[in-house]
């Protein structure tokens, strides 16, 4: 499902990555991947410490929610190795009014080669092309850049900011809302 996505850029290795639904048999990609301090950082709601039983947790409530049609958590895969190398979904889906929030992470020695700009594409193709989606939104830490250049470089909009809304190793963070509309998609991606 959803094969073919490549990576090419200023790295001298080309990552082929594709996304397809999560299987039990993920679960020690997702825990290893999910292990390193970084990656947790700037993610809301992760069991702490992390254990091999919340990844099983995770995949099973993403199975859920899939057969449902309530939400489509894919796994990112590298297409040499058929190792999970992280998580792209799309939750919160509002039938009704056609929108919903876009999540995603990926594991550490996998950042800065544009794998996740890619998968935000490709997840964006199911939400506005097969899901016939309106808009879609995402939240992100103010200090997660990795991640704001991710949402950028798919023409989302900062729509506002949280203030102060989440206390994390004594500090508090602020929370920048971004949004994408289907008209934006069309304009930069068709």
């Amino acid at each position: 499902m959803l094969k073919g996505i490549t990576y090419n850029d200023i790295s001298d290795t080309q990552i082929k990555i594709y996304l397809r639904p999560l299987k039990i048999s993920d679960a020690a990609d997702l825990y290893q991947n999910i292990k390193s301090r970084r990656v947790k950082e700037y993610m809301l709601d992760l069991p702490n410490p992390y254990r091999y039983r919340d990844a099983l947790s995770f995949i099973r409530r993403a199975q859920k929610e899939l057969k449902k049609k309530t939400g489509y958590t894919l796994g990112i895969v590298h297409e040499d190795t058929e190792s999970v190398i992280g998580v792209v979904s799309l939750t919160n889906i509002d039938k009704k009014n056609k929108n919903c929030e876009l999540g995603y992470w990926l594991g550490e020695k996998y950042w800065n080669r544009g794998i996740m700009t890619q998968a935000v594409q490709k997840i964006l193709q199911l939400a506005f092309e097969k899901l016939k989606l309106h808009r879609i939104s995402a939240k992100s830490f103010a200090g997660n850049l990795g991640a704001i250049r991710v949402l950028e470089k798919n023409h989302f909009r900062l729509e506002g900011i949280m203030y102060e809304v989440i206390y994390r190793n004594r500090y508090w963070h602020n929370i920048f809302l971004y949004g994408i509309l289907k008209s934006d998609y069309e304009k930069f991606f068709k």
